[in-house]
């Protein structure tokens, strides 16, 4: 995973392991958003093609009759998370000279505590 500030010349790159958070994490966070939210996540077809904003507001207000006389909204089962676990992180900051400067942390082992020893070194550009 990338995360690039161009004005900024810097960027931070992070790779690991992506798993999927557990049902009941999911089900503890998603209890903690606004109701708005919650109804949102029913209503919507994440990042499908819609016709217009006036058929996701129709859908939405569907939701709210649909869980008008609910204090708590389920989880719908399609909605939760994954979690990135990091095994690499390199933060880049770029130089007019172009002698970028990088420098990238990388897990090591665990402990006897099952902490993450990480080492960190300089990266030529």
């Amino acid at each position: 995973m990338t995360f690039w500030w161009g004005p900024l010349e810097r960027s931070v790159r992070v790779e690991g392991t992506v798993e999927r958070v557990a049902a009941a994490d999911s089900d503890d966070y998603f209890q903690k958003r606004p109701r708005g939210a919650e109804l949102g996540a029913w209503a919507s077809d994440q990042s499908r093609p819609i016709a217009d904003q006036k058929s996701l507001k129709e859908r939405y207000e569907q939701m709210e009759k649909r869980f008008e006389t609910q204090e708590k909204i389920e989880r719908p089962e399609f909605w939760g998370g994954y979690r990135l676990i990091p095994t690499r992180i390199e933060f880049w900051k770029g130089r007019r000279s172009r002698l970028h400067d990088r420098i990238v942390f990388t897990q090591e082992a665990q402990d006897s505590t099952g902490s993450a020893r990480w080492s960190h070194e300089r990266l030529q550009p």
